[in-house]
């Protein structure tokens, strides 16, 4: 065996016994290397890509035996405060709770909503608790599918509560909505204020509209805009069919509501279960992840092609002088790519 041979076999066995350590570790539910795992899957590097993949491979079966739940909501609704009260209380009942952050605005400041886990003190502290932010990379296309493997892995490590976080209401709805079993949707007091700004698919997206800050002299305005709220979703097409979407009031801050959120969650569980219909939006969400996943392959595979590198510079200088229409740039650059 030559030496190039040789270092060759012992870097590949070593590989291995990485991505063996990381797997054995993760099952056990080893917080290092649960770590480990997700900061492979969120690696760029082409090694740590089919590292990644291994492992998702490998611990499939393993995967699946949570309740996934979505939370956003308006700014200072009280998200990470509502997360923190909700995933204490399910974790003093013995619930393995990972929480994950989706950060589309990290293109714009660099970090990720979660990166500061003081924010969540206690709950990070907790011994049942895993809290991680996933950064999208300046790619909103790019935090779906990680934050998406994300979720296996953590199932895998056996967290069987995932809360899953946006960083309010816009188009990271839409991509969650896509990758749990209930969304809910924060809000505060004053919903006719707040519905200017909101669009009505958003709300279609809920499972459940939670009214946070209802205590002290902002209780009776909680339980005006519950009512309120209450009438909008009946009229509303239900993200669930078989399932009555309530409007619900909380105060995160002092503990007080998050019991009978937590109780709509397990209602919903158990009602679309029973239907079939948990089930049937797992599969549609996977079918989904397949195609997201080709159109990210054949996005990288087309702007890292030598080609289309050499191209784009002269075909965008072009179109933007107007000297070329955008349908005539792209035909070029495609029959490039494909050598035609």
């Amino acid at each position: 065996m030559s030496k190039f041979s040789r270092n060759k076999f012992m870097m590949e066995t070593q590989r291995e016994e990485n991505v063996d350590q990381i797997i054995e570790g993760l099952l056990k539910g080893d917080r290092m290397m649960l770590s480990r795992a997700i900061t492979l899957i969120e690696s760029q590097a082409g090694r740590h890509k089919k590292q990644a993949e291994e492992i998702l491979q490998r611990i499939m079966t393993r995967s699946g035996n949570s309740i996934r739940i979505g939370i956003s909501g308006v700014p200072g609704a009280g998200k990470s405060t509502l997360i923190e009260s909700l995933g204490l209380h399910l974790c003093k009942q013995g619930y393995q709770v990972a929480v994950l952050a989706v950060d589309p605005s990290s293109a714009v400041h660099g970090g990720s909503i979660l990166g500061d886990k003081t924010r969540m003190e206690q709950l990070s502290k907790h011994p049942n608790a895993f809290i991680r932010p996933s950064p999208s990379g300046g790619r909103l296309g790019g935090v779906h599918l990680r934050t998406r493997e994300t979720i296996f892995i953590c199932e895998a490590a056996g967290y069987n509560v995932i809360l899953v976080e946006t960083v309010g209401v816009g188009q990271s709805e839409v991509m969650v909505r896509d990758m749990v079993d209930f969304f809910m949707l924060l809000v505060l007091t004053g919903a006719g204020d707040e519905l200017q700004g909101m669009k009505k698919g958003i709300m279609e997206f809920a499972d459940a509209v939670i009214i946070n800050k209802a205590d002290g002299p902002n209780a009776e305005a909680a339980k005006k805009t519950q009512r309120e709220y209450q009438q909008i979703l009946q009229f509303l097409q239900p993200a669930a069919n078989d399932w009555v979407r309530p409007a619900l009031t909380c105060s995160a801050l002092y503990g007080e509501g998050i019991e009978q959120i937590w109780k709509t969650v397990l209602e919903f569980e158990k009602t679309t279960k029973e239907s079939g219909l948990f089930y049937n939006n797992r599969n549609i969400q996977a079918k989904a992840w397949l195609y997201t996943n080709i159109r990210e392959k054949l996005e990288t595979d087309f702007f890292s092609h030598e080609k289309i590198k050499n191209l784009i510079p002269d075909i965008e200088k072009k179109v933007l002088e107007e000297k070329m229409t955008v349908t005539k740039a792209s035909k070029i650059l495609f029959n490039a790519f494909y050598g035609k």
